[in-house]
């Protein structure tokens, strides 16, 4: 593939959690190993949040700082802006302004990974935008409940990939109205994660979530409501530890004391996410160093059967430490066996840790080779591109 001129824009500096972070950077390193000028730009009138304040504000000094030093870590120095559009007179770091608006009109291929980068008079110059949704079923929803008509910030963009990969086949509940919604998955870059370590000590099966979203992006459809926070779909399954005889540990916050009992009754193990959180080495660290994942999907991904697969799970998979988790019919592209196992039920829990008990090492090996194989960062955004026409 010929070199080009990209820009991934997405969140990871205004949202610097350690899960984003990696998001962002896999496709950043991905492009950057099959040749291409990659940049990084961030210019929103979203406000930055600040993870050492805890809050937040209109600073972007935190998101200044990360993306200097993430620049200086993964090969983009002098590649990364953040404009501050919030501003009344917006303000440019990293790249200045001027230089952003020329690389709109340049650039072959701008990427709005998860959709968060807004529309605005510059980027409106660009014919390049490529929309990643990575939240599957709320743009379809959108269109389907106001008959069709597709939102101008969607029609802006070139092409549509999401991360629902059965959007738009019979499986997929939802009309798409004849909108071309191309199927992606979160690119990993594999070496980064893989690990000849042992899990460390008493590991247990273990997840990153946050708990509770205050349902912001819950959607209504055919007079159903579809809901977008875990929380309810992990009390379905509170039940796993006692009922598998396996020690579950979920890295979170859970402010219920009614949730937060049941979870203890069950024998469920907490950590403090914080840590994890603000660090994406140590993110890193406690993924390699778990047993294995065990996590739920969200009500939205699971009924209306998207086909969608966690970013955070997959690197699970590149560490080499097997997963189970909620079905949303993902097995249909892939897994299902060893390495990576899906349930409905709580028996199917049970099983999926009876199997990977049984033989821990083959499952291992498995889950690293469902990552190098479907999730390699080369080979997804490689295709991305190619189906994209850039």
């Amino acid at each position: 593939m010929k070199r080009k001129k990209i820009i991934v824009m997405g969140f990871m500096a205004s949202c610097p959690i350690a899960g984003v972070i990696w998001q962002h950077i896999h496709y950043i390193v991905g492009l950057q190993r099959l040749g291409h000028e990659v940049y990084y730009i961030e210019d929103s009138a979203r406000l930055p949040y600040d993870p050492v304040a805890y809050e937040v504000n209109e600073s972007y000094k935190y998101a200044a700082f990360i993306l200097d030093k993430l620049s200086r870590e993964f090969g983009f120095e002098e590649r990364w802006g953040f404009c501050a559009r919030y501003l009344a007179k917006p303000e440019c770091v990293g790249l200045s302004r001027s230089k952003l608006q020329e690389l709109y009109k340049e650039a072959d291929a701008i990427l709005n990974v998860c959709g968060t980068q807004e529309m605005n008079e510059d980027l409106d110059k660009s014919e390049r935008l490529l929309y990643v949704e990575s939240d599957p079923g709320l743009e379809q929803v959108l269109i389907d409940n106001a008959n069709g008509k597709v939102p101008d910030y969607l029609s802006k963009h070139h092409a549509l990939f999401t991360f629902g990969e059965l959007v738009g086949t019979p499986e997929f509940i939802v009309p798409t109205h004849n909108v071309r919604w191309m199927p992606t998955r979160q690119p990993v870059v594999t070496d980064f994660w893989k690990t000849d370590a042992p899990p460390r000590p008493n590991a247990r099966f273990t997840s990153v979530a946050n708990w509770n979203t205050s349902g912001r992006k819950d959607v209504v459809w055919r007079k159903s409501t579809y809901l977008w926070s875990k929380s309810l779909e992990f009390l379905k399954f509170v039940e796993a530890p006692t009922r598998s005889g396996e020690s579950f540990e979920l890295a979170t916050g859970i402010n219920d004391p009614h949730a937060l009992h049941k979870f203890e009754a069950n024998h469920w193990e907490f950590t403090d996410p914080a840590p994890i959180s603000i660090d994406h080495h140590k993110y890193r660290e406690y993924l390699q160093g778990s047993k294995g994942e065990f996590t739920v999907a969200k009500d939205q991904y699971v009924r209306l059967k998207t086909g969608w697969f966690s970013d955070r799970t997959a690197c699970y998979l590149a560490c080499g430490r097997p997963v189970i988790t909620q079905q949303t019919q993902f097995t249909q592209l892939y897994g299902g066996k060893k390495g990576l196992l899906a349930f409905e039920t709580l028996e199917d829990i049970s099983a999926a840790v009876e199997s990977i008990n049984s033989d821990y090492d083959t499952h291992c090996r498995a889950a690293f080779e469902i990552a190098a194989e479907y999730f390699e960062a080369t080979k997804v955004v490689h295709s991305l591109l190619e189906r994209a026409g850039i």
